[in-house]
């Protein structure tokens, strides 16, 4: 993958002044812890952080007379001719098993023209094998900035001098802001109130700057990198390496061989009680709830596989709650003694700040392996030890009693109890699909 970042993001961006500690992705370097993890947490529901963590998004232009043509075939959604200019569409990619390849956003921008967001390499290893008219290019040209929490709207009005009321949930507007063009899309993956903020990447650290200024007055946190995982399991928003893996080298020898040497695929490694079986990893569109997405009224790669998973999908997703005194157990094994080997440490810092390590826990009912767990977060708001499940859709009962087994093979390994929540685990008045921003005061400028 030829991403250079090299003219984007560095030590000296505004972005990275005042944090405690920064993060190098590639050449792209961006806050990793800005103060403290329960301070980030809490911004999005009490006022509202800066999150700059989708700046190392994979952007990925595709153009050619049969750009339309290569979309429909991998993608499960459709159709893609038909796609309105500057309309959009959440995409997926499976395999050939139906497991999931990629999933992200495309956008119409021309007459054989696309641009998409995280679907590639997936993507560009299909524009390099499938033999069409089509060609595909990395490109970094914009910025990417997300403002989530209560106060978001308020902090962005006070940013453009403009009312965003008219703003419904995952509709667009340009703004101007400082003689630049903005587009403010209302999205989040707090679960509360939030918006993304799209702009040229020559104007990127001025606009950083500028929010961050007046944010200051609505009490606005920085979001690190490291932090920013915790919102999709609050959420309810199942995400690519947070809550699961990628098959890429056992979908197919060519797949296997394109990614072999990137390093932040091919160097992974899969810990938890889940590891002794990489399936455990992969999840299908009906295991995320995704399965509404699916078109079937054409061919696409991994379709004979869904229609066979879609007689009878086996799970469904929910948030589990972890027993408080069994995480405590596992804390306190840490301190009892050099006697007692301890078991995998739970921390705050969840399991997939690192990617090379990527942590799924089994869950069970009477011993018997009824899902998987995954995303492990402190929830800071309600107090409480969370995971994602993906979980036999027959037990998907609030309530119902659970078991996960936490640590990776080989250790020592602790039975914690987990019961049923409800999903998303964040669905206060807030939640930002329904809120009514009508209750917040237009602006007076």
């Amino acid at each position: 993958m030829s991403l250079d970042l090299s003219a984007k993001f560095t030590i000296d961006s505004p972005m990275n002044q005042g944090v405690r500690c920064v993060q190098k992705f590639g050449e792209l370097v961006m806050p990793y812890i800005a103060s403290s993890t329960r301070e980030e947490m809490l911004a999005c529901r009490e006022t509202a952080w800066l999150g700059v963590s989708l700046n190392q998004t994979p952007v990925y232009d595709i153009k050619g007379s049969d750009a339309d043509k290569l979309l429909n075939k991998v993608c499960v959604n459709r159709d893609y001719a038909k796609l309105k200019m500057g309309g959009s569409r959440h995409a997926l990619m499976c395999n050939s098993k139906g497991q999931l390849l990629a999933d992200g956003l495309i956008i119409r921008t021309g007459e054989e023209e696309y641009r998409t967001y995280w679907l590639a390499p997936v993507l560009d290893y299909y524009v390099q094998s499938q033999g069409m008219d089509v060609t595909g290019a990395y490109v970094q040209d914009e910025y990417f900035y997300q403002i989530d929490g209560p106060k978001s709207l308020e902090i962005m009005e006070a940013v453009c001098q403009c009312d965003l009321h008219d703003i419904k949930f995952a509709g667009k507007k340009v703004v101007q802001v400082k003689g630049t063009e903005m587009t403010i899309v209302r999205l989040g993956m707090s679960g509360c109130l939030g918006y993304e903020v799209h702009g040229a990447i020559e104007h990127a650290d001025m606009i950083f700057e500028t929010i961050r200024e007046i944010g200051q007055a609505f009490d606005l946190k920085c979001l690190g990198n490291k932090n920013y995982t915790f919102n999709h399991t609050q959420g309810g928003y199942p995400n690519q390496f947070i809550h699961y893996w990628y098959p890429y080298f056992t979908t197919d020898t060519g797949m296997a061989d394109f990614f072999k040497d990137m390093p932040i695929y091919s160097n992974k490694v899969f810990a938890g009680s889940g590891n002794d079986d990489e399936e455990n990893y992969f999840v299908t569109p009906f295991d995320i709830g995704w399965d509404y997405l699916i078109n079937w009224e054409h061919d696409f790669i991994g379709k004979e596989a869904l229609e066979v998973i879609g007689e009878n999908p086996p799970n469904t997703v929910v948030t589990l709650e972890w027993n408080a005194e069994d995480v405590g157990d596992v804390f306190a094994s840490q301190f009892k003694g050099i006697a007692v080997e301890p078991y995998e440490a739970i921390d705050e810092a969840g399991d997939t700040v690192d990617l090379p390590r990527f942590l799924v826990s089994k869950v069970l009912l009477d011993g018997k392996v009824v899902g998987r767990a995954s995303g492990r977060t402190h929830d800071y708001y309600h107090r409480r030890e969370i995971s994602l499940g993906f979980i036999c859709k027959e037990l998907a009962v609030e309530g119902k009693e659970l078991v996960v087994l936490w640590g990776t093979n080989g250790g020592p390994q602790k039975e914690i109890r987990a019961t049923v929540a409800r999903f998303p685990y964040y669905n206060e008045e807030m939640r930002n699909e329904n809120f009514d921003v009508e209750k917040i005061p237009h602006p007076k400028f």
